[in-house]
């Protein structure tokens, strides 16, 4: 009777959570009454459809536009001018440029260019899936990155897995400790892969250690792809939250967190977590061998010279550069380099100069709709002047079925482009302004006044913690977006830099390493059947510990200097208006 009671609620919680949650925190609109409550009455119901996903995200991210003017919070003109601000449109403009480097392959052939060099030893081989992953992952999204990566990682593990030139049977099992079985036609089943009987126990162990192996590369993509991403400010949405806050939040600071500024802090932090995950995977799925998983004084194996062709021969099937792939590499770096040379920091940019020193009228927005405008007046194939040389130059992307005029198209744009986080973002935006009219921010930062006798930096380690435990089972941008204007209100109660706790908060929303559900790469990399949630949550927890070490390190290091994160600035002072 228990059970199927209990089956009933589980298979109806959603709906309940849905049409209970709304009457359960009634009280603190209706009792308490003032502003503030109301406020914090629809960000905790924000909080929990964020949390529980029993609404799509973009869709809770609109319910303020309902909500705020309701209770008298905001007017609706006021709310619905903070869903297209100046950080969507760099999210947009940043995004348009990615999806045309993915729309013309341009992404697979550096991978498959970078694999090439770096070989098919195990330890490199990871070291070169992992630095391909993070680097494109850097631009476009960890998602795109992943799915393209994972059918290159197992091609090449197809070839390293192949047994006495067999093929391999199929997926992994889940049972990874079970002994061999023997069958009826004196060949033996190991986790799938059918070995002769013969030097049976040799083999199964070597089965073992590629079983190891496919799941440490599996695992290094997924990871790279989510650290890769914290890079740019493009790169994550908790990134862009972050300089949408600070935006929103203190209207008076000088652009501190621009791409330049955020690029110098968070690329360095990247290489560093990035070759301490390569060691940590090298130790758990390879070992420290150097003869087996770096060659060192051997010869290539067979199988290793199988997995490079492989490799080798998605690099020819891609053909030359193409027209249209060199002139998207010509925008995108063009890109790279003017949001480089915006706003340095350490000298004038750009910007400054044309202006008549006045930045502000220049962003990092500004560049990015540029740029991604030329990629729709660009066109695809090379100007009638140069036909002479279109039979080997002008090879439209293998990806396109249709022929095309301009480098990137609308319809293009509106299959891949995520729109739900341009919403998402918004919502957030919505949400501190709301806390900032209504109050609320001020009375949270007034709680949080005892913090004080805590040192800045035992408060930084206590936010990655909590804020990389609460990512794994929520969106990393829905858990930015809660958590930032709230540590902005503590940093400015107790007198601290609000980057201090902003950034190690927007750092650690993108390490979701333990779950299969916790980020779509993961899911990805789980889905092709070689891990178990057993394996994730036992390397991912140490990958947690290893991002918030690297953090502290950061933070308290070159981010002290880049930021002044010592003093108290005066921008911190004043509020959004």
């Amino acid at each position: 009777m228990v059970l199927p009671l209990f089956k009933s609620i589980w298979a109806s919680r959603n709906g309940l959570i849905l049409f209970c949650t709304p009457f359960l925190l009634l009280p603190l609109p209706l009792v308490i009454g003032t502003s503030t409550a109301r406020c914090a009455y629809v960000i905790g119901l924000m909080a929990v459809y964020w949390c529980t996903e029993v609404l799509p995200l973009a869709v809770t991210a609109l319910l303020p536009v309902v909500l705020f003017p309701l209770f008298g919070i905001m007017d609706s003109k006021d709310v619905c001018m903070q869903y297209l601000k100046d950080t969507n449109m760099l999210f947009l403009g940043g995004l348009m440029v990615a999806v045309a480097v993915e729309d013309w392959n341009l992404h697979k052939r550096i991978a498959l260019r970078v694999l090439i060099i770096v070989g098919v030893r195990p330890a490199l081989l990871m070291l070169g899936f992992m630095s391909v992953t993070a680097f494109l992952s850097m631009w476009i999204s960890n998602t795109a990155t992943t799915a393209m990566m994972v059918p290159i990682v197992q091609a090449v593990l197809e070839q390293l897995n192949s047994t006495a030139g067999e093929e391999e049977a199929g997926a992994p099992s889940e049972q990874e400790d079970k002994l061999p079985e023997k069958q009826a036609d004196g060949q033996v089943l190991v986790n799938g892969l059918s070995l002769s009987a013969e030097n049976t126990v040799e083999e199964w162990k070597e089965t073992k250690e590629m079983l190891r192996m496919c799941k440490g590369m599996m695992l290094c993509v997924c990871y790279a792809a989510s650290i890769g991403g914290t890079a740019t400010l493009t790169g994550t949405g908790p990134n862009l939250v972050l300089t949408g806050q600070m935006s929103q939040l203190f209207p008076g600071n000088p652009d501190v967190v621009n791409f330049a500024s955020w690029f110098g802090f968070a690329f360095p932090n990247m290489i560093v977590m990035l070759l301490a995950a390569w060691l940590w995977l090298q130790f758990v799925f390879l070992g420290f061998n150097l003869k087996k998983t770096w060659g060192c004084g051997t010869v290539k194996t067979e199988k290793e010279i199988a997995a490079y062709n492989v490799i080798c021969e998605e690099h020819r099937s891609l053909g030359p550069m193409s027209f249209g792939e060199i002139s998207v590499l010509t925008l995108f770096c063009l890109l790279v380099v003017l949001w480089f040379t915006r706003e340095p920091g350490f000298v004038d940019g750009w910007a400054t100069h044309l202006f008549n020193n006045d930045k502000e009228y220049v962003t990092d927005a500004t560049v990015a709709i540029f740029v991604a405008s030329l990629l729709f007046v660009l066109p695809a194939k090379p100007p009638c002047l140069c036909s002479w040389r279109s039979q080997s130059f002008d090879t439209v992307s293998q990806s396109n079925s249709e022929p095309r005029t301009t480098l990137l198209t609308w319809p293009v744009v509106q299959k891949k482009m995520p729109w739900s986080i341009i919403l998402l973002l918004g919502g957030g935006f919505a949400l501190a302004k709301g806390s900032e009219d209504s109050g609320l921010s001020g009375w949270l930062g007034e709680q949080m006044t005892p913090l004080q006798t805590i040192p800045p930096w035992a408060i930084a380690i206590i936010v990655c913690l909590m804020i990389a435990t609460f990512t794994e089972c929520t969106s990393n941008v829905a858990t930015a977006t809660l958590f930032l204007p709230i540590l902005a209100s503590m940093s400015q109660s107790i007198g601290m830099n609000p980057l201090y706790v902003m950034i190690p908060c927007t750092l650690s929303a993108s390490f979701a390493f333990m779950l299969p559900v916790a980020t779509p790469p993961n899911a990805i990399v789980f889905s092709f059947g070689y891990l178990k949630v057993s394996d994730m949550a036992k390397t991912g927890i140490v990958m947690n510990i290893i991002g918030i070490l690297c953090i502290t390190l950061a933070v308290n290091s070159w981010g002290r200097a880049l930021f002044s994160l010592d003093s108290f600035p005066s921008w911190a002072n004043s509020t959004g208006v």
